[in-house]
């Protein structure tokens, strides 16, 4: 028997079966077109912003709205105390500071006037503290205390122990320590406190030059006349001390020499000091009289 092939009639469960899905893009389409639409908003507020300076007017009146209002509240200036002040000249604090009486104790920045203080050629520190009624601004500095004067070219630099250059026509007048030689302002701060370490013999050195970029020389009693100490270039503060040693035991120092060198780990070289004819003929007079 045969029989006839009829198509079938797709149902839904079939057709569901053979249907092709695509993915729902719109989503991100979406999302995608928003944050383009916020970045062209973006850059055309900081276009408008920095032609226009929106942000920096903004910030300028509400500070002026706040410091007239803070003044009408009475915070205003009513002293200005400065502390520490000895070798700075007042007036030239006043021409950094510009301020008055009645003016809002707000309104300067505290920050940038301590900056511009510090550049005045005495002053190593300053600070500056707001108080309120009575509203004073209170200036503490810490001037430069000078520990050498620095010979170059001819020229007397007064030197603070940091190795800053004192910009000041004003050299003191109380006995102070000769450097000379290039980099020797820079070197000052490691030197002092060695050979400070004995104040009598710290009270003799009368120089000490820096010698080619790298040792120092120590200049005792007289700057023509007096003993050399050269020093070593490394460890120089375990020389200083050796010769400490010898002086105190041996009486190095009393000796009639013009040179120390201790540049040399086992030994140390030192060069008599020639006597004049006065100084000869007075020996030659003592050995006499003994004899």
């Amino acid at each position: 028997m045969w029989f006839k092939k009829q198509n079938k009639i797709p149902t839904e469960k079939s057709t569901a079966k053979q249907r092709i899905y695509l993915p729902k893009l719109w989503p991100y389409r979406f999302v995608g077109n928003l944050l383009f639409i916020g970045f062209i908003i973006l850059v055309a507020f900081g276009i408008y912003v920095i032609k226009t300076n929106f942000v920096s007017q903004k910030l300028t009146n509400i500070t002026d709205y706040f410091i007239s209002a803070t003044s009408k509240f009475g915070f205003k200036i009513d002293d200005i105390i400065v502390n520490g002040r000895n070798k700075t000249p007042l007036k030239e604090i006043h021409n950094v500071i510009n301020l008055h009486y009645g003016d809002n104790i707000f309104a300067p920045d505290i920050h940038v006037l301590q900056s511009e203080l510090e550049q005045l050629p005495w002053i190593e520190k300053a600070t500056i503290k707001r108080s309120y009624f009575p509203n004073i601004l209170e200036i503490n500095i810490t001037e430069r205390q000078i520990k050498a004067i620095w010979q170059i070219n001819g020229e007397l630099h007064p030197i603070d122990i940091n190795g800053n250059i004192v910009h000041t026509d004003k050299i003191p007048n109380i006995p102070l320590l000769v450097i000379i030689g290039k980099g020797a302002p820079q070197h000052l701060s490691k030197l002092i406190p060695v050979i400070q370490q004995d104040e009598e013999l710290y009270s003799r050195v009368k120089a000490a030059n820096f010698i080619s970029n790298r040792r120092w020389n120590i200049i005792l009693d007289d700057v023509k006349d007096g003993i050399t100490i050269k020093l070593p270039a490394r460890n120089f503060d375990k020389a200083w001390k050796k010769l400490l040693k010898l002086n105190k035991t041996r009486g190095l120092l009393k000796r009639k020499l013009t040179i120390i060198d201790l540049r040399f780990d086992n030994k140390i070289l030192v060069t008599p000091r020639k006597l004049s004819e006065k100084e000869y003929q007075g020996l030659h007079q003592n050995k006499e009289q003994k004899l």
